[in-house]
């Protein structure tokens, strides 16, 4: 059972996962390099929270006690003593080796090691690390409070044991999970969505159909609740960007090579809802 949970990195993804693991009665440690960072995800989880209050889905004194439970820190020694520990920090592969080097050193020998990358090998992740058969993938979605599947992913060296005791982990904070049993490139979901979204903006990048018409046609045609392209604001253009250009990478198959027009609006800063603007505004 997990009673303290490292989490390093506190942007979006890192921030949720805090935000759920404190709400589920878990003390939370979250580490960033940046003390800004650390500053505007306090301000997104206490948003967050307050939401969740406003549309009565947690009581004020809940929310309270979540709060108590979470500390910010860019003491790089913190969480030493933690249960589980999650990265998510920024998805490129030496960064996070890099980290993993570093957290391999730092908890106790046995404890997981944990990645929420989208699309990187968990192998290769795994291989920084003197304890390869404890690392495993806990790729949660945005927004985490919100969404309600954890993918987990066995790389190579992954053991059994390890597996399920993320998928424990993950269920301890309400998610439901699938098991990706082979460490291939974009996992599961995002192997399935990738594509989707791409042929979805080269349709707009043509001049089929507006972002509007696209996202319209596939709610109300498949019965999604969300359009492809929405979607894609929600997950941030940029997260999408990086994940396709890992799998192509990795694979060469050229449906994954990124739309001329979302590499434009990710050199435009244009990047979804976390930006204000993305295939729409959100201002």
């Amino acid at each position: 059972m997990v009673k303290k949970l490292l989490v390093v990195g506190a942007g979006l993804m890192g921030s949720g996962i805090a935000q759920v693991a404190a709400s589920s009665g878990m003390e939370v440690v979250l580490r960033d390099v940046d003390p800004g960072a650390l500053e505007r995800s306090r301000a997104s989880i206490e948003s967050s929270l307050a939401k969740l209050v406003e549309k009565g889905r947690l009581e004020p004194e809940a929310a309270e006690t979540a709060l108590s439970r979470l500390s910010f820190t860019t003491d790089p020694k913190a969480g030493a003593d933690a249960d589980f520990v999650v990265e998510a920090v920024y998805e490129d592969l030496d960064l996070k080796k890099a980290v993993f080097a570093e957290l391999d050193a730092l908890v106790r020998p046995g404890v997981i090691l944990a990645t929420n990358t989208s699309a990187l090998p968990i192998t290769a992740i795994a291989s920084a690390t003197t304890r390869p058969d404890r690392v495993v993938g806990t790729h949660f979605f945005s927004p985490v409070p919100l969404m309600s599947l954890c993918e987990i992913v066995k790389g190579l060296t992954t053991s059994e044991e390890t597996t399920q005791e993320a998928v424990a982990f993950a269920r301890a904070l309400g998610k439901e999970t699938v098991v990706v049993r082979r460490d291939v490139a974009g996992f599961l979901t995002t192997r399935l969505l990738i594509p989707f979204v791409f042929e979805a903006v080269r349709m707009v990048e043509s001049g089929v159909a507006s972002p509007e018409e696209v996202d319209r046609a596939c709610v109300l045609g498949f019965n999604h609740r969300m359009g492809p392209l929405a979607t894609a604001d929600l997950t941030g253009i940029d997260v999408l960007y990086h994940a396709a250009l890992n799998i192509w990478r990795e694979t060469g198959d050229p449906k994954f090579y990124p739309p001329e027009l979302l590499r434009r609006m990710v050199d435009a800063g244009r990047l979804g809802r976390k930006t204000g603007q993305g295939f729409y505004s959100y201002a």
